[in-house]
């Protein structure tokens, strides 16, 4: 099953990364000393990598072999334009080219001269040149190969699965270039609608290393995450960064599919016998509604809502079905006539002006039997001296003994 996986994401990559140069040019031979290189001109890009195809022959056995980088104007190519060499103790190589060179073959008795240039800059365009050392003598083949390196067009491959909202979900992101050279550094970001790019909240796994052959690998970055409707139509960006400050990306818009729903403003209601039903729903793709309770009559027309003429509505509850690829979702409606939402609306202010009416009688009989009984004990007690001094000193009208009594005590 690994297998497979990867066999699907070498197919999906765009084209190759690396320009393979699996034909080589005409023979060119010297003392029955033999090489054969590309005569046309090998493109790459940078940050990416290049083979040189290259095939030799030799009567005697050689000791090792350099490749130079040097001016085409030049027949031969010194010791300081030396980019590699198959002697490890032997003179040192370009400090630009140094770990970026490497044999496809490494055993020089398949006669495979072949070398990979990783990790390219436009700099390392120009004229390549071989040589084959034996141990007293040596000479370099007149024929060279001619490397032209662009700016980086290729893209990564974005794999986004069937997005589902509330389930988990893989994302795989391939950098481009099949390349043993530095592992590229591999970002998520995603942009919200309206919103600037920013980090995606998930698990994401380091750089993941799949090496195909000695020189050949894949890298990947994969983000998994639980799908989400604020996710659909959002843009997702696989960013991919070589080294140089060589960057490449590919941007994806996410379609997360929703399960369908009903709305709560969704109800029936029958009006002068009409009955109107009305079923909101929504999802992701746009789901479609049934009325199953009604598959019996025939006339009834149906926009937004649904409405049939009714004298007795048998059914107490009508039934909206919506539905879309991912499911379906049911839900029904209670038919009310239009006197009856009417009771309700003014249902409860009528029970309240009842229980106002009870309380308010309720409290007049209390005072009335209060005030009586007040009344009734007030008569049966007879007022004592001081209370008839009091009242009488309350009178405005003075009588002849009042003041026959003031006269005398003056």
């Amino acid at each position: 099953m690994f297998v497979l996986i990867w066999a699907a994401l070498l197919l999906s990559v765009r084209g190759s990364n690396a320009n393979t140069g699996s034909s080589v040019g005409e023979t060119w031979c010297r003392d029955g000393y033999c090489v054969a290189l590309s005569e046309e001109e090998l493109t790459a890009e940078a940050g990416l990598c290049v083979v040189i195809p290259c095939t030799f022959s030799s009567p005697l056995y050689f000791k090792h072999i350099v490749w130079f980088k040097c001016e085409p104007s030049r027949p031969n190519c010194g010791d300081s334009d030396r980019i590699f060499n198959s002697n490890m103790y032997g003179k040192t190589v370009q400090d630009g080219f140094k770990g970026r060179v490497s044999l496809l073959e490494s055993n020089l008795s398949q006669t495979n001269c072949s070398i990979i240039i990783n990790d390219l800059k436009e700099s390392d365009s120009g004229s390549y040149q071989f040589r084959v050392n034996f141990h007293y003598s040596g000479f370099s083949f007149p024929p060279r190969a001619t490397v032209s390196v662009k700016g980086l067009s290729q893209k990564p491959t974005v794999m986004i699965p069937p997005l589902t909202e509330g389930q988990q979900t893989t994302l795989t992101c391939i950098a481009p270039g099949l390349c043993s050279g530095s592992v590229p550094k591999i970002t998520w970001t995603w942009k919200g609608k309206g919103e600037n790019d920013s980090h995606i909240s998930g698990n994401i796994t380091h750089v993941n290393t799949e090496a195909l052959s000695p020189v050949t690998q894949i890298h990947s970055s994969t983000l998994t995450f639980n799908s989400s409707a604020e996710h659909h139509g959002t843009e997702i960006t696989c960013k991919i960064s070589f080294t140089g400050n060589t960057t490449t990306e590919e941007t994806k818009t996410l379609n997360v599919t929703r399960f369908p729903r009903i709305l709560s403003s969704s109800a029936c209601e029958v009006q002068s016998e009409v009955l109107t039903c009305v079923c909101i729903s929504e999802g992701i793709p746009l789901p479609i509604i049934e009325w199953p309770l009604l598959r019996n009559h025939t006339e009834y027309s149906v926009t937004s809502t649904v409405t049939l003429t009714v004298k007795k509505h048998g059914n107490t509850a009508v039934e909206c079905v919506s539905i879309n690829e991912n499911g379906e979702m049911k839900q029904s409606f209670i038919v009310l006539t239009s006197e009856g939402k009417a009771t309700d609306h003014h249902g409860p202010s009528a029970v309240l002006l009842l229980i106002t009416a009870v309380v308010s009688l309720i409290v007049n009989v209390i005072f009335i039997i209060y005030f009586g009984f007040l009344w009734n004990s007030r008569k049966k007690v007879k007022p004592n001296q001081e209370d008839r001094t009091y009242m009488s000193l309350q009178k405005t009208d003075r009588s002849p003994e009042y003041d026959v009594i003031g006269q005398s005590q003056m």
